[in-house]
């Protein structure tokens, strides 16, 4: 008697499932890809041709690029061909691993994303940057980009000059933090390191005793619900800080980049050091831009809790123009993925709550809406800080953050002239919801591509978990920004 193995039928059938796909695979990629027809966008200006793709790098841009044997043709006639975004300020945690977090940014444009890597108890910088690496390769589909953050200035000071080495050259520092003043001197000693090892400074400006006196004195005033959070957290306590940070800038000859300013007047401080010459950069948030501090009145308002709180509507304006005059350089998320049960917890108050706010997957569509199409901005300015000034600064230009001939083939082809009104069902990240519910936004990514491969069409994620690549980056270098 023969053994069910030796049957002709059942070894072709082991046969062809040795030969198919495992469940779940992503589709076999073309060997080669061509964009054609599309308005092809770059910071420096807008042209009209095709995009020749192998191996996950642009190849070729020109007028009617001949096609050939196994190549996936795009039509973009009519479209907008993008840089993908690069977004350096993303928080990955809490309810968005790096899977969730990267298929709400390339639903929304963006193919390289961040994350914080903190040392926990003993670790070393180089140890949390591993740890998060590993996460990194078991989840990501989005390209990603890590800041290790200083919590233990003392000692982490000398373990920076081996992060280029790690390829991630960029730290960050909270003055928002009691520590901060507690550890000041430190701190100084630690962006001078920086700045000796090629590593890039980033800082949350907010006076951690400007803070604290004015949430003790809401408190016993018997005013510590989020009802008065803004004032919680003053204009004042960013002017002070930023002032500071740019003075340790000077002081160490360190680069600093500004996440989050929100402040009119902390703009003005940033703008008048780089107008002395002093490498400091600044970062503003998409929902400065189209929030303004009177949604914190309604009974919704832990949903807008961030740090810095939402400001007033010269704040708004100032960002707008500091995007248009190419003094605000980036345009990030902060993305924070906090549920909206979280976010609406009543028990928080002013010293006790849930600071910051999802919105990977809006933040270029609202951009483009709000923004390009209003004629606030030009589509070659939403570009710069939404893709190339991020690339440019975090040391991956031009691999990132731009379309040429050698570069990453991450490309955007994103259609102008589409309507939607944003649903929280839409949403993919884990948080579920986005504070722009309800609000028709026009300009939406049709196909999102990183490295030449097609994660997102139609409405879906096409790439894989684990497809996505922690960049190594170069050390810190003064960047041409004026393009």
């Amino acid at each position: 008697m023969h053994s069910k193995t030796n049957h002709p039928r059942l070894w072709w059938i082991v046969i062809l499932l040795c030969l198919a796909p495992p469940v779940g695979a992503a589709a076999q990629q073309p060997a080669e890809l061509i964009i054609r027809n599309g308005v092809i966008v770059t910071s420096d200006g807008r042209s009209e041709g095709d995009i020749r793709v192998r191996d996950g790098v642009i190849v070729e841009i020109a007028q009617n690029l001949a096609g050939s044997d196994g190549a996936r043709e795009i039509d973009a006639s009519g479209l907008l061909v993008l840089p993908g975004g690069v977004d350096p300020h993303v928080h990955i945690d809490r309810a968005d691993d790096f899977t969730s977090g990267s298929a709400a940014a390339l639903a929304g444009g963006i193919t390289t994303i961040s994350s914080l890597a903190f040392p926990q108890s003993e670790e070393s910088l180089a140890e949390a940057v591993e740890r998060q690496a590993e996460l990194v390769r078991a989840q990501a589909i989005a390209d990603v980009m890590l800041h290790p953050g200083i919590n233990n200035p003392d000692v982490q000071q000398a373990q920076i000059a081996s992060l280029p080495g790690l390829g991630q050259t960029s730290i960050k520092i909270f003055m928002s933090r009691s520590e901060f003043d507690e550890k000041s001197r430190a701190y100084l000693a630690t962006m001078a390191a920086a700045a000796e090892a090629g590593v890039l400074t980033m800082i949350h400006c907010e006076d951690a005793a400007i803070v604290a006196h004015a949430q003790e004195r809401l408190t016993d005033e018997g005013h510590g619900s989020l009802q008065y959070f803004s004032d919680s957290r003053p204009v004042l306590a960013e002017v002070t800080a930023t002032h500071r940070a740019v003075a340790m800038a000077e002081a160490t000859g360190a680069p600093i980049y500004l996440v989050h300013l929100s402040a009119e007047r902390a703009l003005r401080v940033a703008e008048e050091a780089k107008a002395r010459g002093l490498p400091v950069y600044v970062e503003a948030l998409g929902i400065y831009l189209h929030l303004t501090r009177d949604k914190l009145e309604g009974p919704n308002r832990g949903m807008y809790i961030h740090h810095p709180p939402l400001r007033e509507k010269n704040d708004q304006d100032a960002l707008w123009e500091g995007i248009a005059a190419g003094t605000v350089h980036v345009l990030g998320t902060d993305h924070v993925p906090y549920t909206k049960e979280q976010k609406l917890n009543p028990s928080q108050t002013v010293t006790d709550h849930r600071p910051g706010i999802p919105n990977l997957q809006e933040i270029r569509p609202m951009l483009y809406s709000e923004g390009v199409r209003t004629g606030r901005i030009t589509v070659e300015q939403f570009v710069a800080v939404t893709a190339t000034n991020p690339a440019k600064l975090f040391g991956l230009y031009p691999r990132k953050g731009t379309i040429a001939v050698g570069s990453d083939a991450d490309l955007v082809v994103w259609d102008p002239n589409e309507t939607r009104t944003i649903r929280d069902e839409d949403m993919l990240s884990n948080t579920g919801f986005s504070i722009h519910a309800g609000q028709e936004v026009t300009g939406w990514p049709r196909i999102t591509i990183r490295r030449g491969e097609i994660v997102y069409e139609n409405g879906r994620i096409t790439g894989e978990p684990g497809s996505g690549e922690l960049l190594r980056r170069k050390r810190w270098q003064v960047p041409n920004l004026e393009s």
